[in-house]
């Protein structure tokens, strides 16, 4: 489909071959350089926020508090609610009258409602966090997974020496999750790359294209414009990022297992 002329008047018709006219006029298109940094942004944000946060509250599950368990618990029900239930309740929590604009006025920080949603310079970090805290839970779990294998003997030598918290965390915890945060990093660009729900239901891509991934320009170019070429073109590079990345976490896994 991404080498012929296809569009809403032409789908049920024999298609015309166009070569790469669709890919040619991918590139061409001015907006398309910024729907590309867009991208680079919403990955780069999803995935350093989920890994950091992912570990952070691994350490903090991995002591077995009663704090703890109540954090798991918090985590598994963000990990299971659907994307779209998520997006929706952000959506109308980082809204004009939301929570969030309510608490900031009451304590004083702002005397207007600050556009989460709806400034061009927040909306895709705005859905960039949303998303991060989206697959904290998962980065979480699995690290915790990891660091309840740490020797205890190890753990109990480096109290005796006068290890504060810190110290166990930068230099026995965080190198024994290495080859997790390994694979979890590209599982984590791969979701983040991949990410379509968020934006649909909280900026739908916008204001203008200020929110507009590869992944959703391709959604309004095949199904917004019914330009179906178009739209498999931009859904071709997504899937050939997507590949690559999936070959460097295979590749991971395999040598992890040897």
């Amino acid at each position: 489909m991404s080498v012929h002329d296809v569009r809403g008047a032409t789908l049920n018709r024999a298609w015309d071959f166009v070569g790469f006219d669709n890919y040619v006029a991918l590139f061409s298109d001015p907006e398309f350089g910024k729907v590309v940094l867009n991208t680079l942004t919403f990955v780069i944000a999803v995935t350093i926020l989920g890994m950091v946060g992912g570990f952070a509250v691994a350490v903090s599950l991995w002591s077995n508090t009663r704090g703890g368990s109540i954090l798991l618990a918090i985590m598994v029900f963000v990990w299971a609610l659907p994307p779209v239930i998520n997006g929706s309740i952000w959506k109308f929590l980082l809204g004009e009258s939301g929570l969030v604009n309510e608490i900031l006025r009451g304590l004083g920080l702002t005397h207007s409602s600050v556009g989460f949603l709806y400034d061009p310079a927040l909306a895709l970090w705005s859905v960039a966090l949303v998303n991060a805290w989206a697959v904290i839970p998962f980065n979480a779990l699995i690290f915790r997974a990891t660091l309840l294998s740490v020797d205890e003997s190890v753990l109990e030598a480096a109290e005796v020496d006068g290890a504060r918290p810190w110290h166990r965390t930068r230099y026995i915890l965080a190198p024994h999750a290495r080859s997790a945060a390994t694979v979890l990093t590209v599982l984590t660009i791969v979701y983040a790359f991949r990410s379509f729900d968020f934006i649909y239901v909280m900026t739908a891509g916008g204001p203008g294209t200020a929110s507009t991934t590869l992944p959703y320009l391709a959604y309004v170019q095949a199904f917004a414009t019914l330009n179906y070429g178009n739209g498999a073109a931009t859904a071709l590079l997504s899937l050939v990022v997507v590949i690559i990345f999936a070959l460097i976490y295979a590749r991971d896994v395999r040598r992890n297992e040897d």
